[in-house]
């Protein structure tokens, strides 16, 4: 199991991040796909048609998103906690997911960079 971290720059603001990040509206304006999102604590989704499953584990309006993701029969849970900070007139997004299984790591890596925050980043920066 290995654990990717990174923090990211967006030009957003922080209540801006927090609902790409759990209003399925705008998620699916990001992403290009219908994201099945209930941003309740206990409730479980889905985004890109299935590909990231998992449930919300803690939800800080404007702050934070901490959920569980779903890796096929894994006994240990794969986390993604995802803080956000104002400053400035962006958002300092900071990605921590633990417990990425060695096959997948790779793939989740590139997921993050190019197709999930990646997306966010260009969603609110289109020119650049």
């Amino acid at each position: 199991m290995k654990t990717f971290k990174k923090t990211f720059h967006i030009n957003a603001e922080a209540s801006d991040i927090y609902a790409a990040l759990t209003n399925p509206f705008t998620i699916e304006l990001w992403s290009g796909y219908p994201a099945q999102v209930i941003p309740e604590p206990g409730e479980e989704f889905t985004m890109w048609e299935g590909d990231i499953c998992g449930k919300f584990i803690e939800l800080v309006p404007d702050r934070k998103v901490v959920q569980e993701w779903y890796f096929g029969d894994n006994d240990v849970q794969s986390i993604v906690t995802i803080s956000i900070s104002p400053k400035g007139g962006e958002s300092v997004v900071v990605v921590e997911h633990t417990n990425i299984p060695d096959d997948d790591f790779e793939n989740i890596v590139e997921g993050w960079n190019e197709y999930y925050i990646g997306a966010i980043k260009r969603f609110y920066n289109p020119n650049f």
